[in-house]
């Protein structure tokens, strides 16, 4: 009996091999992140997709058993994180909290910020509240991390532990750490979002799609997350799956530019179009600034121009939002300026240009004759950016 005990211990009901487990282990954390993306974050927090009844519940079910996560809890975290994003009332922003303590101590925030009533009541609405989610899955949202600890080891002897180990660490690190933290501090961004969200990665594999973090503040009620020729959303493919065998149906995507003839003047189509379409705009501008530094730099080194330097090093940062400038950057704007008015007339327009979508208390009227004075004062401007933008404008589709 003894001797049954310790083979029983050394590989359990499977007797699998180390690789056979490590391929095991791989597979059931990542169909834990395929949860927390498709059905957590895309489908309850943001309702860009509806799931199938069948696939909706076996997250649940799979989420109670791997996580311990409530839905209601994350839906309502994570939509206060986006409505107060960067701020001191945001759950768990690296760029109040220290990028530290998010990355490690990211699923603390999570679990103190459930405790929150007002956090919950304010950004819970709309999740399951059924009798399996009362009376389970969020009376006892523990019990299933001891049913998934005690399913392991019965499955792999002793080294079952670490599975579950594993399956444990994988949300708190990936999601609530790397995400949380990393996704609001290092990386790319592909959209000039009010916020400091990053792309950590063009491939969202590891993270089910999550590491395209700046496209999805961009587009948050997006179903995609990949937004560039060159992303890949691991994600998006499995709710494609989804939607072929009617197991998904998808609500919205970022929209994609779409153009129609250029009209004649500015009018309210335009401008609705144009704050429809306004994060395409600015990296569109973004592109156009970051181009004339380039080749202002050349025609003031062609002039020996002492600020050549200057201008070079603006390539990095002036197409940013000024908002996201450093006192430092500030300081250089008046050499440059100096140095270049196509400089100074692109990145004053864009400020003039970003209050189109900034002034709520306008009415449309107003903000169609700000649009107006805007376009008239680009093509006049002699600055073949700022005319080619004005053009864009007077010829994206509203819708």
């Amino acid at each position: 009996m003894f001797q049954s005990i310790l083979s029983f211990l050394d590989g359990g009901l499977t007797g699998f091999s180390a690789w056979q487990i490590v391929v095991y282990t791989l597979a059931v954390t990542h169909v834990t992140i395929a949860g927390v993306t498709i059905y957590l974050h895309r489908c309850q927090a943001h309702r860009a997709l509806d799931l199938h009844p069948i696939v909706s519940h076996f997250f649940r079910f799979w989420l109670w058993l791997t996580t311990g996560m409530v839905t209601r809890e994350w839906a309502a975290i994570h939509r206060k994180h986006h409505a107060k994003c960067e701020t001191e009332e945001d759950p768990h922003s690296p760029q109040t909290r220290g990028l530290k303590k998010v990355l490690l101590e990211g699923s603390e925030l999570y679990r103190e910020e459930s405790r929150n009533l007002e956090t919950l009541q304010k950004y819970g609405h709309g999740t399951p509240d059924d009798w399996i989610e009362r009376n389970l899955y969020t009376r006892f949202s523990f019990a299933g991390i001891y049913l998934t600890l005690a399913l392991d080891v019965a499955l792999f002897g002793a080294i079952g532990i670490s599975v579950f180990a594993v399956q444990m660490l994988w949300i708190p690190i990936f999601a609530a750490g790397v995400i949380n933290g990393l996704g609001h501090w290092w990386g790319y961004r592909s959209w000039d979002s009010p916020d400091a969200s990053t792309n950590i990665s063009p491939w969202g594999i590891l993270i089910g799609g999550e590491e395209l973090h700046n496209n999805h503040h961009a587009f948050a009620s997006s179903a995609k997350l990949s937004s560039k020729w060159y992303e890949f959303d691991i994600g998006w493919m499995y709710i494609r799956i989804l939607s072929i065998f009617g197991l998904a149906t998808v609500r919205r995507v970022a929209p994609t530019p779409k153009f129609v003839a250029v009209r004649p003047g500015v009018d309210l189509e335009t401008l609705q179009a144009v704050i429809h379409h306004r994060y395409d705009l600015m990296a569109t501008y973004a592109s156009s600034v970051r181009r004339a530094c380039v080749e202002e730099a050349r025609r003031l080194n062609a002039l020996r121009h002492p600020e050549v330097g200057l201008v070079t090093g603006a390539r990095g940062w002036l197409p940013v939002d000024a908002a996201k400038w450093s006192a430092e950057q500030r300081a250089r704007l008046g050499q440059i300026f100096a140095a270049s008015d196509r400089l100074k007339k692109l990145v004053e327009m864009r400020t003039e240009l970003a209050a189109v979508w900034e002034r709520s208390t306008l009415s449309r009227e107003q903000l169609v004759a700000h649009l107006q004075q805007w376009c008239a004062r680009a093509e006049a401007s002699g600055v073949r950016a700022l005319q080619d933008l004005a053009l864009r404008m007077r010829s994206y589709a509203a819708t």
